[in-house]
């Protein structure tokens, strides 16, 4: 992985938490406003998923071969590497039936992957996936985090299933270090999280009340019918939690769309994070990605290998 391009800010790097387990994360406080609403300031990042690699499963398949080539002894790499990169690199390696002795080792993965960028030979990137969690970001961001398609599943929190309990909002970076902006932003999410809550009361003594398009065969029913109709009056920085899973090829293509200088403030935070936690794990596969400071405080990530 390359340095940060300005050394002179801290090494984003280090705030990266939970990399003995594995399972890097990047948490995110919550806090709330005078009248009890709850909100973050920034993206949570958490690691949910990560391959589980089982290279003796070629063994059957490589001692196939006629016994000149020495093809089982692939097995007996002594190099390990992150299982997201050595599944790529079997993958790679498979193309060309390339498990003789002669073949890239893996103590010369970064090598190979190197080749692998410099061919745009992508597909071999798209074996490995990871899923992640995010919450402490809005509405807005979710919006533009699922137009990425390729490559990319998303599970979301549902307005219409899950009650006002568990609302809560995000506060863009632009209002937290301005007084006037974010006192404007607490008193915002007040008054949504208030109209929520006397638009749900209202509703439920309409349906007590016989209301026909509030009518309901089972109370499931009755509480999605409320809720759904609640959420009208929620604003684009409501919470929005979501899981994402996606292959490295995919993430690579959402970090350098996303975490890209020019992208949107909010949705770039999240990239940004979310490749900390991809780069702590896999190096290899994202040690072609520079960290950028941005004259604002934020950082940014650049590769000369985009597309791959």
């Amino acid at each position: 992985m390359q340095e940060p391009s300005d050394t002179t800010n801290p090494d984003p790097r280090e705030s990266v938490e939970s990399l003995e387990t594995g399972y890097p994360t990047l948490s995110s406080s919550v806090f709330t406003t005078p009248e009890g609403t709850y909100y973050l300031k920034a993206p949570g990042v958490a690691l949910l998923s990560k391959p589980a690699v089982n290279i003796a499963g070629l063994a059957a398949f490589l001692e196939g071969f006629d016994s000149k080539l020495q093809f089982p002894q692939y097995l007996n790499d002594a190099s390990p590497l992150p299982s997201g990169t050595q599944l790529c690199k079997v993958a790679g390696q498979l193309c060309y039936a390339s498990f003789t002795p002669k073949r890239t080792k893996n103590e010369n993965a970064p090598r190979y992957f190197q080749n692998i960028k410099d061919s745009g030979h992508g597909s071999v990137l798209e074996h490995a996936n990871f899923s992640f969690l995010f919450y402490g970001i809005s509405r807005s961001v979710t919006h533009e985090l699922v137009r990425h398609r390729a490559g990319m599943a998303y599970s979301q929190l549902s307005q219409r299933y899950v009650s006002g309990t568990v609302l809560r909002f995000v506060e863009r970076p632009e209002y937290q270090d301005d007084p006037e902006l974010h006192t404007l932003f607490e008193r915002r999410i007040d008054r949504a999280a208030h109209d929520y809550e006397a638009i749900a009361e209202g509703l439920v003594a309409r349906q007590k009340q016989g209301s026909t398009i509030l009518s309901a065969d089972a109370r499931t029913d009755l509480r999605k019918k409320v809720q759904q109709t609640a959420r009208s009056v929620l604003p684009n920085e409501t919470e929005a939690p979501i899981v994402v899973t996606g292959n490295v090829r995919a993430w690579r293509h959402f970090m350098e769309m996303r975490a890209n200088p020019h992208a949107e403030t909010e949705i770039r935070a999240l990239a940004f994070r979310a490749y900390l936690c991809l780069a702590a794990i896999e190096p290899i596969l994202f040690e072609d990605y520079s960290i950028v400071s941005l004259s604002d405080g934020t950082f940014a990530v650049e590769t000369q290998y985009p597309k791959v």
